[in-house]
């Protein structure tokens, strides 16, 4: 073994959290920061380019390639659970769809345990991180390190045609659904920065990488937590083979995602004691909460044929493809350099839903994930999900072996909630689609199609078709219960000396996609590990609905 080198602190994963806390903690010429990640480098045109976002989200050099066991309330299918192995991670091979959640979802996080963390003291780590194309208020900032705009902003006429049919639905028109209000039709916003992804990598860690106290390693593969007693003191590593320590003075620090973290606390010992002794691993503290309370969000692609030629499907020929890539190369611009959701929207499944529970990525285009035509002609799509799901899973470790990919189980679908959720957007998503402002674009349904109309027709349909839109969080959950794995400082009740901070902190799941809520995460992280207080709370207005509970729009 490698003799080790000792740092004041150690983190582990160089994604979406990991970035962000190695900038904002090595600001301090006298701290010193190594940093671990098992992916390399984020240098790819493939990733670069936001068009090609389905390149690196399906090449395993960047990907984990998790997969779920059978799940059962979904058929048995196993899903899909991608996790970025890459300098930024998640940010890396995500759609780079920006989305803070709602105000309410903070105010659930304290509402569960996370004393601190609600909306008023959050929105400043937002604003924080925040480089927004259009200007600077009490919610949105122009000075951070994150770049957030509206791509071409909506060029192609179905990106305004979706949002006039929402407003002819009866619903709300929203400028900005991370500032005031969220409730509502409108513009969506992505992580793009001249053309080219901005993830974290880009954002934050790679203007860090010149300071002489940040010690970046790749292809790190980490094994384990280095405990003396309940003080972690360490982290154990291999690169090719060769087997390494570092220590930490002060802290080490789990970013390692909401499969990577649970899965390193749990081979170090650090879990609930039937998980660890099934797989073989000595127990050095029980925490049954290690693991737990997995969410997820689910959802599926509402299809339909497009009568006019203008559609992204005739963008797919490899000529066209040459020729997109080609614009983007030399200049930066066209479509290379949007991911495509240009617009979207957030609405409430029913009355008596305080806040959104729905949400809506449109697409003019029709095709699948992996980037290929659903099928032949133009069409354009909507991906729906019910977002505050119910249902509850686990991440348990199967040996001590760090490329032995964990037991992962979602439990989509297992709350009865939930299903009346997505029937809720079957049902909706018709209504929206059927408006005026459609029916110049308008074509037959492609999927689910005309003939699933009952219940049953919904559910069976549901369970065959939705996709995980790769949002696992909360299995580290932040509280001061018995379940709770963290504190709300972000510290590993019952050890010192060791944090996590990523998504898997969440005690909830947020309204919308998750890159953001984790870099607001890492932002405040790094101040409260830090020691000098946090930012002063916002106490900003929130827009809501006043007659939720009889009113469903």
């Amino acid at each position: 073994m490698a003799s080790s080198k000792t740092y004041d602190y150690i983190i582990v994963g160089a994604g979406s959290a990991g970035c962000v806390l190695a900038n904002r903690l090595t600001e301090d010429p006298e701290v010193s920061v190594l940093l671990l990640e098992y992916g390399g480098s984020d240098q790819s045109i493939f990733i670069q380019m936001p068009t090609a976002l389905s390149i690196p989200m399906n090449t395993k050099k960047y990907n984990w390639g998790f997969a779920s066991e059978p799940e059962p309330y979904l058929d048995n299918r196993r899903m899909d659970c991608p996790r970025g192995k890459v300098l930024g991670g998640g940010s890396s091979i995500n759609g780079m769809v920006y989305v803070r959640g709602h105000a309410k979802d903070y105010d659930e996080w304290e509402a569960h345990g996370a004393a601190g963390w609600n909306y008023q003291t959050c929105l400043p780590y937002f604003r924080k991180a925040d480089d927004w194309a259009f200007g600077s208020d009490d919610y949105r900032n122009t000075a951070g390190p994150l770049a957030v705009n509206n791509g071409n902003n909506m060029q192609n006429p179905l990106y305004k045609a979706f949002i006039a049919a929402g407003k002819q639905a009866g619903y709300f028109e929203t400028d900005d659904y991370n500032g005031r209000r969220q409730e509502g039709f409108g513009p969506m916003h992505m992580t793009v920065k001249n053309g080219r992804r901005w993830s974290t990598a880009n954002a934050y860690l790679r203007p860090a990488l010149n300071r002489p106290n940040l010690t970046l390693r790749t292809r790190a593969l980490s094994q384990r937590i280095l405990l003396a007693g309940t003080q972690a003191v360490g982290m154990a590593f291999a690169i090719n083979g060769e087997v390494m320590q570092a220590r930490a003075r002060r802290e080490v620090i789990l970013s390692a995602g909401s499969i990577g973290s649970p899965q390193l606390l749990q081979m170090s010992g650090i879990g609930p004691a039937a998980v660890l002794q099934k797989a073989g691993i000595a127990l050095q503290h029980e925490l049954p909460g290690v693991g737990e309370n997995l969410q997820d969000h689910l959802e599926f692609y509402f299809q339909f044929n497009c009568k006019q030629p203008i559609s992204l499907n005739g963008k797919l020929s490899l000529w066209q493809k040459f020729l997109i890539g080609a614009q983007w190369s030399a200049f930066k611009t066209g479509l290379g350099a949007t991911n495509h959701f240009e617009s979207c929207a957030f609405i409430r499944s029913k009355a008596g839903a305080e806040w959104p529970d729905i949400q809506y990525h449109f697409l003019p285009a029709a095709m699948r994930y992996d980037g290929r035509a659903a099928f032949e002609g133009h069409g354009f799509q909507v991906h729906v999900g019910h977002n505050k799901p119910k249902s509850r899973g686990t991440v348990k470790v199967r040996s001590a072996n760090p490329l032995d990919k964990p037991e992962i189980l979602f439990n989509y679908l297992k709350h009865p909630d939930d299903i009346a959720g997505f029937r809720a957007c079957v049902r909706l998503t018709r209504e929206i689609i059927g408006q005026a402002a459609m029916d110049a674009y308008r074509g037959p349904e492609i999927q689910p199609g005309e003939q699933v109309q009952s219940d049953a027709d919904i559910d069976a349909f549901v369970r065959q078709a939705v996709e995980s839109a790769y949002h696992p969080s909360c299995t580290n959950r932040m509280g001061t219960d018995e379940w709770a794995v963290v504190d709300p400082e972000l510290r590993v009740h019952g050890m010192e000396g060791l944090r996590v901070v990523d998504s898997s902190v969440f005690p909830t799941i947020p309204n919308g996609n998750l890159n953001a809520p984790t870099i607001m995460t890492a932002e405040r992280g790094a101040d409260i590990i830090k020691g000098r207080g946090v930012l002063p709370p916002a106490g900003v207005a929130v827009g809501m609905e006043a007659d939720w509970m009889n009113k469903q729009r």
